[in-house]
């Protein structure tokens, strides 16, 4: 991405005009490079949220929100998770094109055999509370790969990121799966080697030594199909939070592990677990018209979880292959007798008929229906967010190796509209 001459925004400010470059992408909207603003104007730009502020140029990922696009390197995220697999999205992510049958071969054999943890980390787990909760075990664990794993922080070596980069999307499952085996006080059950990622993730979670478990490939599909749908989301909160800590010079491990502490939020990570907890309140399907009708109410502070999205103003084109991932998942199940499912599915029939929420566009998104079916597998709401971290974890290592890799890459330093008192002289206590 380079300015064009041709193409300069005019900025007129306190009498005086300003020419600033104009940056085109691919696709999508062109950005003002403001990056002189404060040498030319003495003055900053204000933008709260960064919601009008590209902090960086990418070729990962790309959403348009009024479209409901949402591509990967290009690729449709609906083409990706009908077609491809999780590790397959893994490999596009982080090398940038669609792996060759060899390369995928290659690349899946080294993730199997980096799935492993050093022993000495499970008695890490230990010195947790035993009602921890899982994310707060995945903050500190995922921090504490650095201590264990000396060979692969030094960022500036790119065989030394390679190795973090496969060892994280490698272990986080495990990681995962031994947080949520201390949850619920049940022995750590180790990898194997012969299922694939999805599977071996469902296996270390839900099996137990005493007997053997047979993982259903309908579950094992639409556990894959949800760790694709949450991959990469360009730079959302807890992306930014792993470029702003990457931006410092910090390894890999702490960085993903600050990028999982920022998902923790209930605004971010923490949705789905919300839109679960919004359909226990609601209880049952005949007090939903009361709960629609309080939605509608711009007074009432009562809020729909799972419904409309910040980004996208049309359908979430990851919501369309998460519904019907849950439909699947219910379907191999024969749940039907659930009060919060009949709950969730009637709500979302009024949700895609209902005209205040179809002229509003408050469709249902993939938090609504990736509670439900997360539900419906048997994962307490405590696992969502952990989920969503060990899917989103290759997003944030493709997009911290490509901030390491840019050469205009600086560490992160925003500035602020200082609102406080202006200078002052201190006043002796037995003065005050």
């Amino acid at each position: 991405m380079s300015a064009n001459d041709a193409k300069l925004a005019g900025l007129n400010s306190l009498g005086k005009t300003y020419d600033f470059g104009i940056n085109e992408g691919t696709v999508g909207p062109s950005v003002i490079d403001v990056s002189s603003l404060y040498a030319q104007t003495g003055q900053f730009t204000y933008d709260p949220g960064f919601t009008s502020t590209a902090s960086c140029q990418s070729s990962i990922t790309y959403i348009d929100g009024e479209e409901g696009t949402l591509l990967h390197r290009g690729y449709p995220i609906e083409q990706l998770a009908e077609k491809g697999n999780f590790v397959e999205t893994c490999y596009l992510l982080l090398n940038g094109e669609l792996p060759s049958r060899k390369e995928l071969e290659e690349f899946e054999t080294a993730i199997t055999r980096h799935t492993m943890l050093h022993e000495q980390m499970s008695r890490f787990f230990h010195g947790f509370r035993r009602d921890a909760h899982p994310m707060a075990i995945m903050v500190g664990v995922v921090g504490a790969l650095s201590a264990f794993y000396h060979d692969s922080t030094d960022i500036n070596d790119p065989e030394q990121r390679k190795i973090a980069s496969r060892r994280l999307v490698a272990k986080i499952p495990t990681i995962a799966a031994m947080a949520y085996k201390y949850s619920i006080g049940q022995p750590f059950v180790y990898p194997r080697n012969d299922l694939d990622y999805a599977s071996n993730f469902l296996h270390m979670c839900f099996s137990v030594p005493c007997e053997e478990m047979n993982v259903s490939p309908t579950l094992a599909r639409a556990m894959d199909r949800i760790f694709i749908l949450h991959a990469d989301h360009e730079q959302n909160a807890s992306t930014s939070t792993v470029r702003l800590a990457g931006s410092s010079g910090a390894n890999p491990f702490a960085c993903i592990a600050a990028g999982i502490a920022c998902l923790w939020g209930p605004s971010h990570g923490g949705a789905n677990e919300a839109a679960l907890e919004m359909l226990s309140e609601i209880g049952s399907v005949d007090n939903i018209p009361e709960f629609v009708k309080r939605a509608k109410d711009k007074d009432d502070p009562f809020r729909l979880m799972g419904f409309g999205h910040r980004v996208y103003k049309n359908y979430d084109p990851r919501a369309r292959v998460m519904q019907q991932t849950c439909h699947e998942v219910l379907g191999e199940l024969g749940i039907k007798d659930d009060p919060l499912l009949d709950v969730a599915m009637e709500l979302e029939k009024i949700a895609l008929n209902d005209e205040y929420f179809v002229e509003k566009k408050l469709y249902p998104n993939i938090d609504f229906y990736s509670g439900i079916t997360l539900k419906a597998m048997g994962f307490p709401t405590t696992m969502f967010t952990v989920l969503f971290a060990l899917a989103r974890t290759v997003g944030w290592v493709a997009q911290w190796n490509e901030m390491v890799e840019d050469p205009s890459q600086r560490i992160g330093r925003p500035r602020q509209l200082y609102i406080g008192s202006p200078k002052r002289d201190y006043i002796d206590i037995a003065k005050r």
